[in-house]
């Protein structure tokens, strides 16, 4: 075949050609971009999947941390520790005698401490330690034939406490109990002893030369107030008055002198 017959053949076939190679090309640049942007469109779906899902994660770790720091630190969890509710006491003041025992003991004074635990902040129990010193009437001093006496009362009580308005600064509260008493009445005269400083010399000091004592049950109850020091703590200043009966033995048994009855008012601070 000659040249001249090639021509149209190959101008017939490049119109077929040229087209469907174009149409091929077209389709696979197509196919590539929707592939890519499937990949991104998966990539950044999964992104998102895992984003989404470690914020649950997260959550409960910061909630456990916050509440880790107010196990450790906070004021409401050591609010409820079993050291926050001791509650302590200590003051001192005088003593009256009242009742038919006014002729066996007179004025005096008297040192409480006290420690105890508040079951709530209307309520709580204290044990208390009471140290009383009151001088005798100078009749019975005299038909005992000595110059001076005294009359020692330790006790040994538990004794409720009821708060009635504890969230103020000024609070009033009622108390009363009872326990152990133990009541030492003692006569005294002077005698000459050496005492020695830098030298020595002669003196005197009152010396006991007679006692009796007696152990008994005894009871008290009384009212007070407290006013509290500072805005912050639990520490307050109180004031209170107490009727203490004691149940020692009659005149005549060596062991007493018939029943005790006292009103101690003490001032003194507790928190």
């Amino acid at each position: 075949m000659s040249l001249r017959g090639v021509l149209p053949l190959w101008r017939h076939a490049s119109y077929l050609v040229v087209p469907a190679v174009f149409a091929i090309s077209m389709t696979a640049t197509s196919s590539a971009v929707a592939q890519a942007q499937n990949s991104d469109g998966f990539a950044s779906s999964t992104q998102g999947l895992v984003a989404e899902d470690a914020l649950p994660a997260m959550a409960p770790a910061a909630g456990a941390a916050s509440g880790a720091e107010s196990h450790n630190g906070s004021y409401g969890y050591h609010s409820h520790d079993w050291s926050s509710h001791l509650t302590f006491e200590a003051g001192g003041g005088a003593n009256a005698p009242i009742g038919n025992d006014q002729p066996f003991i007179t004025w005096g004074g008297n040192f409480t401490v006290g420690g105890g635990y508040r079951f709530q902040k209307h309520i709580s129990v204290l044990a208390e330690y009471q140290f009383m010193d009151n001088k005798l009437p100078g009749g019975l001093i005299a038909d005992a034939g000595s110059v001076g006496g005294h009359a020692h009362i330790w006790s040994l009580t538990l004794d409720p406490v009821i708060d009635l308005f504890p969230d103020r600064k000024n609070d009033i509260y009622v108390t009363g109990g009872g326990g152990f008493y133990r009541k030492v009445t003692s006569f005294t005269d002077p005698e000459e002893v050496e005492e020695c400083y830098y030298f020595c010399e002669i003196g005197t000091e009152n010396v006991v030369v007679s006692h009796f004592s007696s152990n008994q049950g005894g009871l008290n109850m009384g009212v007070g107030i407290t006013h509290k020091l500072g805005s912050d703590g639990n520490l307050r200043a109180f004031a209170e008055a107490r009727y203490v009966w004691i149940d020692t033995p009659q005149i005549g048994t060596q062991d007493g002198l018939g029943r005790t009855e006292l009103l101690p008012v003490t001032i003194g601070v507790r928190f």
